[in-house]
């Protein structure tokens, strides 16, 4: 596997004189301000949202980590409860995690879930499919299509993130759920993102398929908490994924590629110390971008540009911990990789989830408001 160097890694900088470095490792990140009028709630009264999917005739699902998943007409209206979803284990990180509506829902009325369900005395991150009735309050024929084996006790890292590849393939990510060296072991699904099919088969072009060293749905692995998944106008999977501190990246995934957790990271371990070997080793993916201090990433869509002037291919990022949502230019070098813009506003504290309108606007998931926003236009 080919090693790539994130386009500023620090030691790349070396490179380019003393002077240049300094600018660079030293330009601030660009504020942006969202005039009140951009942003508009859409839904309030959330508890601990975690997804939101917006379906084809402009009706909400959202889910929220205790368990529920609701449905809204178009613009937030009449909310219910949605009826026989799983059943999840809750309780640290665990939950009810994201909703996502199949390319083809006009005519199947088909969803995915992911969320904690409980193995043994542990959980583990589990993938449902189900069709939503005509009146968007139960779901029915609901079909275990995965569930990471084997199971773990500890209650984080849990990943959670679905993604509908240009295939129909099923791609969805998988946390190292705290216990780090797991997330380079190929016998187990921690750390990694794994892909099926629909019907929760395993794809016969998989890269481990047939080793008996390996789980067959692992596509990729080396992953610490990706908790963001979106994929760009070519069809490609992307990944935004929390580092301990400092580190946290984001990751085009390649078939079979490793990540690198816990082998090397751009960051620290929370009591200081350093992480595995440094930030390359050979056979193992450069982040095209990283933080450092973390953000807690969570939430990415990779922007078309409609409604958006300048925005096509920008990379747009929810945080958790640092209460603004992050704009990445893969265009323009800056700190970490790309330049980067925050919006940070009253609207913007803890955004767990971002997802792009059909007209380009941004809707997004606070969990410190318990509300659903939507931003109509880009900040000045």
């Amino acid at each position: 596997m080919q090693t790539r160097s994130p386009r500023l890694d620090r030691r790349c900088l070396l490179t380019l004189g003393a002077a240049a470095a300094t600018t660079l490792l030293l330009a601030p990140v660009r504020a942006a301000r969202a005039s009140s009028s951009a942003i508009a709630p859409v839904v309030r009264d959330l508890s601990q949202p975690w997804s939101v999917a917006i379906l084809p005739d402009g009706g909400l699902l959202v889910t929220e980590r205790g368990g529920r998943l609701l449905a809204f007409d178009a613009e937030g209206g009449g909310r219910r409860v949605v009826a026989g979803t799983p059943e999840v284990v809750t309780g640290g990180q665990a939950g009810l995690f994201d909703v996502v509506a199949a390319r083809d829902f006009a005519r199947s009325r088909t969803v995915f879930l992911s969320f904690a369900r409980a193995q043994g005395g542990g959980a583990g991150t589990a993938l449902v499919s189900a069709r939503l009735n005509q009146t968007a309050d139960r779901l029915e024929d609901v079909r275990l299509l995965f569930e990471a084996a084997p199971g773990g006790r500890g209650g984080r890292h849990f990943g959670g993130r679905i993604v509908e590849l240009p295939d129909g393939t099923l791609a969805l990510t998988i946390g190292d759920r705290g216990a780090d060296d797991r997330a380079q072991d190929l016998a187990r699904h921690e750390g990694s993102v794994v892909r099926i099919a629909r019907d929760g088969s395993v794809p016969p072009d998989n890269p481990f398929v047939g080793r008996a060293d390996a789980r067959p749905e692992i596509w990729s692995y080396g992953h610490r908490n990706p908790q963001g998944a979106t994929l760009d106008d070519a069809g490609r999977l992307w990944l935004s994924e929390h580092g301990a501190r400092g580190g946290d990246e984001v990751n085009r995934v390649l078939r079979g590629a490793n990540y690198g957790w816990p082998v090397i990271a751009y960051g620290r371990q929370y009591s200081g110390a350093a992480i595995g070997v440094g930030t390359q080793a050979p056979g193992m993916e450069q982040p095209e971008h990283y933080w450092d201090p973390s953000i807690a990433p969570s939430g990415h869509v990779i922007h078309s540009g409609r409604g958006f002037a300048g925005w096509r291919g920008r990379h747009v990022v929810g945080s958790l911990n640092d209460d603004h949502i992050a704009v990445l230019d893969p265009a323009t070098p800056g700190q970490g990789g790309w330049a980067q813009t925050r919006i940070r506003t009253a609207e913007t504290a803890r955004v767990r989830d971002i997802r792009e309108g059909p007209d380009g606007s941004l809707w997004f998931l606070s969990v410190g408001n318990g509300a659903l926003f939507r931003m109509s236009r880009p900040p000045a």
